[in-house]
């Protein structure tokens, strides 16, 4: 059996995520969506939220589970047996940091392998951050996250400005 982790902080879950998220459970038997816990930086959702998101998306794909971490991926991996790690590129300057990355978990876990996939051109200018600038100053991100996506947004918005949308 072939299990793999799709890492990141899906601080909000965009489309380009799920596309990754579609695109690597046809190639492997069990994708574990793994979401970061990190407390050097201070999320715009909780852990929970994004995890919660996350299930609610990936509940039509039987071979697919969220669950949050901390500390290394390599850890994560070891401990939910996870042999490959799927990592999305967008534009070639992703490739440099990924490809380091890779190498560094691969020396830590040699069992470890590190998969690419590109992201489909239709989102490769996409990510949380421009997401949620969007937001902030009450542009149109229907583009950007899936449905479900679009309340909690803008329902974190409201609480952390206290603007009317």
């Amino acid at each position: 059996m072939i299990r793999a982790i799709y890492p990141g902080s899906f601080d909000p879950v965009t489309l380009g995520h799920l596309d990754i998220i579609k695109r690597a459970s046809q190639t492997v038997d069990e994708l574990i969506v793994g979401v970061l816990n990190n407390s050097g930086k201070t999320p715009f959702f909780t852990i929970d939220e994004r995890v919660s998101m996350l299930e609610e998306l990936i509940k039509e794909l039987p071979n697919v589970k969220a669950m949050s971490f901390s500390g290394l991926l390599v850890d994560f991996a070891r401990e939910t047996k996870a042999t490959i790690v799927v990592r999305g590129l967008r534009a070639i300057s992703d490739f440099e940091y990924e490809l380091q990355m890779a190498q560094t978990n691969h020396k830590l876990n040699p069992q470890v392998d590190t998969m690419f996939l590109a992201t489909s051109l239709e989102y490769s200018y996409l990510s949380s951050t421009i997401v949620k600038e969007v937001a902030f100053f009450n542009g149109d991100i229907r583009e950007f996250v899936p449905e479900p996506v679009i309340k909690r947004v803008r329902e974190k918005v409201r609480e952390k400005t206290g603007q009317v949308m």
